[in-house]
């Protein structure tokens, strides 16, 4: 199933504080999403490597970013992708989100 309006430009790979590893496809800033639940992580492209702003969840990924409440966090600090982790448990959602957070310590989610 299709969840966006536009491909994938790149796939990356994140770990959790487990060791877990979860992989995410990753999509220019602006994008449109499906009504999908997933984990996701906003990034700022540099040269050739992402910067993770931020690692969330939503059960609805088409209405997560238009208000987001740490936008102007994601603003101020250069966000220019968005990477998906499509993921349907809600309770997994949050399992995964907490442990890549710990792991990461991401600056917009202080």
């Amino acid at each position: 199933m299709t969840i966006y309006e536009k491909p994938k430009v790149d796939e990356v790979t994140l770990r959790g504080a487990s060791e877990q590893t979860y992989p995410f496809n990753v999509y220019p800033w602006g994008t449109s999403f499906k009504p999908l639940g997933a984990v996701y992580t906003v990034l700022r492209l540099e040269g050739s490597k992402y910067t993770i702003l931020y690692i969330g969840q939503t059960n609805n990924l088409s209405e997560r970013f238009d208000n987001h409440h740490r936008k102007v966090c994601f603003d101020r600090n250069g966000k220019t992708h968005i990477g998906i982790h499509q993921e349907a448990s809600e309770k997994q959602r949050f399992y995964k989100e907490t442990d890549m957070v710990r792991n990461y310590s991401p600056t917009c989610n202080k």
